[in-house]
């Protein structure tokens, strides 16, 4: 497998999904893989683009399996991440992002040790507050609730490889952008893919 595996994982009202669509725009060898789901369509929300959606007997079927690098129930439904999609890619020089918190982080590198691992973090908690208010309407109980648990995801940034601090959005982009690139650059994956050229410069 020459691609590489990113997890990239965030606390609510980040900005995490803003920045990997971004980065997505400025790339052009890496996807985010689709997550299954056992819960039901949003308005707008397509099959095979947003999710995978899928009725609770066939993920746990999967699950079964050994079909799913990462899964998790939230909120009564099931999330996974498809073991075969994300090494199908890596094996055809794709890199994947895999956008998922970080108990499946956790999951991930068990299976996969040289993925990397990013965490992405609001500049502030005053900030994040403002972001977590600026998605609707919700009571300030709410509101309170969501920010303790952001934290909680936050005190997480530990067990990662990267930190990027999303304070300036083109920054941060900027930062995200660098580690893929540094990244797709190391000398191991570079040699498989490279490999006659070096052989041709080297040869006697």
């Amino acid at each position: 497998m020459s691609g590489t595996l990113f997890v990239v994982s965030a606390a609510s009202g980040t900005g995490k999904t803003s920045l990997v669509r971004a980065l997505l725009e400025n790339t052009d060898h890496v996807i985010v893989s689709v997550s299954h789901t056992t819960r039901k369509p949003r308005p707008g929300e397509l099959d095979g683009v947003h999710y995978h959606f899928t009725s609770v007997d066939e993920f746990m079927t999967q699950v079964g399996e050994g079909g799913f690098l990462e899964h998790a129930e939230v909120f009564g439904n099931f999330y996974g991440t498809a073991r075969s999609t994300v090494e199908n890619a890596l094996k055809a020089d794709r890199d994947v992002i895999l956008e998922i918190d970080w108990q499946g982080a956790q999951q991930v590198r068990r299976q996969f040790p040289d993925a990397q691992t990013i965490f992405i973090v609001p500049p502030s908690r005053e900030a994040l507050r403002e972001r977590l208010l600026n998605r609707g309407q919700d009571s300030d109980e709410v509101i309170n609730h969501r920010l303790a648990g952001a934290l909680e995801d936050i005190s997480h940034f530990v067990e990662f490889d990267y930190l990027v601090i999303n304070d300036d959005f083109d920054t941060a982009l900027g930062d995200l952008l660098a580690v893929v690139r540094a990244c797709r650059h190391r000398q191991p994956l570079q040699a498989i893919r490279h490999m006659d050229r070096l052989q041709s410069l080297l040869s006697s």
